[in-house]
């Protein structure tokens, strides 16, 4: 699920919303970031990014040379005309384009960039979705509702089913919520009400947090409207996020909210089974999809903007700069609007896996995982052909040594593999502390933070780019840094470079805010590495490093 806003953000605009709380508007004390601050050195442009062009130029200085490396995105699409993106693109091989033929005989035909899994061949996709949540325990109840269960007698999975199943019918009550669904209401009203007002006394429909704070009136309504717009968007470190980006966000997830409400009471929609209409519980069916990458400008903003961040077009003097100089984009679409199904993330894995990926980025994430047993094999594979899984840590502001946030490297084997990265977001003092206040965070769980607060990147439209941020975008930071590395060192195992992003990662000198209670710790508390990733160290320590992997050929055929 991809949700650029969190929870405990929504529950702080409820606040705000409905008690018109006054903030004084001091656009002083806010620092508009530059574009790309991400990949800065603290040392040259006073933001705390990775560093990159240090990176760079030590390469350059060392005589190293770059191989090309493909990185697969995991996501909800791509613009494949974007300006910035179309050269970074895989092109698969031995796949003639426009033929309708499956001509590398890999059971999908006319993938020549990747595959969508949320599709027919019809051309109907899916965009909308319903929550894990939801579909585990409507799915469930009949087995486990009002049944006396002795733990003790079950096996491993039924335990592991019994377990969610108990947290789904939780989840359920804790949602069956009418006042804070109420509250939630009003509050959306009095945003577009405040919002109106702005936008007939500034004389614009669109405006950022910094264009307001700057605006003055005498009029009492449009002073209280923008206190609460304002103090809203600079109590959050969003003062360069539009309001129409603001409220268009709010909308959805009030969307969201009334949908898990509404599945409290009724089975969940089957919006997936409708379309795709698979045989679901049969693994190896999985010949389904199609090959549209971008359904819709709306759905493809989170991997078009995952994407760029990674590799888009470096130096070109259009739009901004990805992290790794010689990638190529494999677009895989599994992630609708709504919780993904564990069936296509775990054929997403060994589709990319098999077509030749070094990298996968994940940047998605749901509180159940009623299939894991897939998911956790396609991971082993993706373990065993030397592949790197990258997968951001999630925007609820939680300690994931005691929360859950799918897919998650531990098995349910009790093993755990070396080829995974979970990544948290980090920020810059200037544009709201070292850790973002939306990141979840695990000092067993968590392995690095990176850059994901005002990542400015690709989005659809062909030449258009914007602010996001979130984990979804300190994931695709660290994708892009690996990628990187194995570019330029080729020989290392995907378990070494895992090894050099955290041994290499930068504590910041001082405590950090934890994300969950707003205290001040050390990041060794909120992560293993206690570090923020840093290409410079980076590339320095992986010189050093003999490299253990052998050369492979990608394989095109089947691994079921």
């Amino acid at each position: 699920m991809k949700l650029f806003l969190s929870r405990n953000f929504m529950l702080t605009s409820l606040l705000l919303a409905v008690s018109f709380f006054s903030v004084q508007a001091q656009t002083s004390a806010s620092v508009d970031p530059v574009k790309g601050w991400h990949l800065a050195a603290r040392s040259d442009s006073g933001y705390n990014g990775i560093a990159l062009d240090q990176a760079y130029s030590w390469l350059k200085s060392n005589g190293k040379k770059s191989t090309p490396v493909i990185v697969a995105v995991i996501d909800s699409g791509i613009d494949t005309l974007h300006e910035d993106l179309k050269s970074v693109l895989w092109r698969n091989p031995k796949e003639v384009p426009g033929n309708g033929i499956d001509d590398d005989k890999n059971g999908y035909v006319d993938d020549v960039h990747g595959w969508n899994f949320l599709g027919n061949p019809k051309g109907q996709n899916v965009e909308k979705d319903s929550y894990e949540a939801a579909r585990v325990y409507h799915t469930l109840r009949s087995k486990w509702d009002s049944k006396e269960v002795k733990t003790e007698t079950l096996t491993t999975e039924e335990r592991y089913e019994y377990e969610m199943w108990k947290r789904a019918a939780g989840e359920m009550k804790t949602q069956d919520n009418g006042m804070q669904l109420l509250m939630m209401r009003r509050a959306y009203s009095n945003f577009v009400k405040s919002d109106s007002l702005l936008r007939i006394a500034m004389s614009k429909d669109t405006f950022t947090g910094l264009q307001l704070g700057e605006f003055n009136s005498d009029a009492a309504e449009v002073k209280k409207a923008k206190s609460m717009i304002y103090g809203l968007l600079s109590a959050n470190d969003m003062l360069e996020t539009t309001n129409v980006e603001f409220l268009g966000e709010f909308k959805n997830y009030l969307n969201s909210e009334e949908t898990k409400a509404n599945a409290s009471q009724n089975p969940p929609v089957p919006y997936r089974n409708e379309i795709v209409k698979d045989e679901y519980t049969n693994f190896s069916d999985r010949n389904y999809g199609n090959n549209n990458l971008m359904v819709g400008l709306d759905a493809a903003v989170h991997g078009t903007h995952v994407s760029g961040i990674i590799g888009a077009a470096r130096n070109n003097g259009v739009g901004m700069d990805g992290v790794a100089d010689n990638v190529q984009i494999m677009t895989l679409r599994a992630v609708p609007d709504g919780d993904e199904h564990d069936k296509d993330i775990a054929l997403a894995i060994r589709y990319a896996v098999d077509h030749g990926a070094r990298v996968i980025n994940m940047s998605f994430g749901k509180s159940f995982s009623p299939e894991k047993k897939w998911v956790d094999e396609a991971v082993r594979y993706a373990e065993s052909k030397d592949v790197l899984l990258v997968h951001a840590a999630g925007n609820d502001a939680k300690n994931l040594d005691t929360t859950y946030n799918f897919p998650t490297p531990l098995l349910l084997d009790g093993g755990r593999p070396n080829n995974w990265i979970t990544v948290g977001a980090s920020g810059d003092p200037k544009i709201g502390g070292y850790t973002a206040n939306f990141s979840n965070y695990g000092k067993k769980e968590v392995d690095v933070f990176a850059p994901g607060v005002k990542i400015w990147a690709t989005v659809p439209g062909t030449n258009t780019y914007q602010f996001l941020q979130g984990t979804s975008m300190a994931s695709p930071v660290v994708a892009g840094l690996a990628a990187l590395i194995m570019e330029y060192f080729p020989k290392l195992t995907a378990a070494q470079v895992k090894q050099v992003i955290e041994q290499s990662a930068q504590n910041p000198g001082e405590n950090v805010r934890n994300p969950g209670n707003g205290e001040e710790v050390s990041l060794s508390e909120l992560s293993r590495s206690g570090g923020i990733i840093n290409a410079f160290e980076a590339v320095k320590l992986a010189e050093s490093l003999k490299g253990g992997r052998k050369a492979k050929t990608p394989s095109t055929k089947k691994a079921f």
